[in-house]
């Protein structure tokens, strides 16, 4: 029995492919239309898998791009699927910090991992998936070069709330001479930041589970870590989350 979760991102669409034991997962970038990317999406998983799509008995569509999906059998929010995701990774998460491409979201769940309470930053990029793109490719770098560029770097405040500021900021900081990893290290600091207060803004409870796109940097992690004195638990992919949710919550449907 198998079900399949698909979350379209803003810059990444993730499938997870599960059969109440085992997961398979495929990330591509979501490009110009969510709906082809998760139509590749799908396809990849059934390669992967070695099963037809008539062997998947549920696909439960998620992210912004769910209403882009003709093939799916229900659509559900991100806050609903990240909750169930985190749970079923760890019972003890309750709650959840999620910085995607976009957005960011911090959700407080039950021990069953039902949603009690969540915020939701979707009006600016700022702090985001694509603030760090942004940033790294004016300083010239691969986002996944920043961590060990900061490697006991001193950081450097960048004091811009916005995206586009912020990018002639560092860019003004570049022309002073200040060193990039400097510079690296206040964007990681900056980031971590502006979660920290998406965080303050509700009851953190333990376990927190540090979950998107953003959370694949181990520095980034350890600096919130450090702002809200609680152990942070990071998935082993932790961009997968949403469609893993997704996945888990079809699988139940058919029990």
């Amino acid at each position: 029995m198998y079900s399949i979760g698909i979350d379209a991102g803003s810059v990444a669409t993730k499938g997870v492919i599960f059969d109440g034991e085992k997961i398979e997962h495929v990330i591509i970038p979501t490009g110009w239309s969510p709906k082809t990317a998760s139509e590749e999406v799908l396809k990849q998983l059934l390669v992967k898998s070695n099963i037809k799509k008539e062997d998947v008995e549920r696909i439960i569509g998620t992210g912004y791009g769910r209403i882009s999906m003709p093939f799916v059998d229900k659509a559900i929010t991100e806050i609903t699927c990240h909750a169930k995701g985190a749970h079923y990774l760890n019972k003890k998460v309750r709650t959840i910090l999620d910085i995607g491409g976009q957005d960011s979201k911090v959700i407080n769940i039950d021990e069953n991992g039902n949603i009690t309470d969540f915020l939701m930053n979707d009006k600016c990029a700022a702090g985001t998936g694509r603030f760090l793109q942004v940033m790294a490719n004016v300083l010239g770098k691969d986002v996944s070069e920043l961590d060990d560029l900061t490697n006991n770097a001193r950081p450097e405040a960048i004091t811009s709330m916005c995206t586009v500021f912020a990018e002639s900021e560092v860019i003004s900081l570049l022309a002073k001479g200040i060193p990039k990893e400097n510079i690296a290290s206040g964007i990681m600091h900056s980031i971590a930041s502006r979660g920290v207060s998406l965080l303050e803004r509700i009851n953190i409870l333990d376990d927190v589970a540090f979950t998107g796109g953003v959370a694949r940097s181990d520095v980034i992690g350890r600096i919130i870590n450090d702002k809200i004195s609680k152990t942070i638990y990071k998935p082993p992919n932790s961009q997968i989350v949403g469609a893993l949710g997704a996945a888990v919550i079809g699988y139940r449907e058919l029990l």
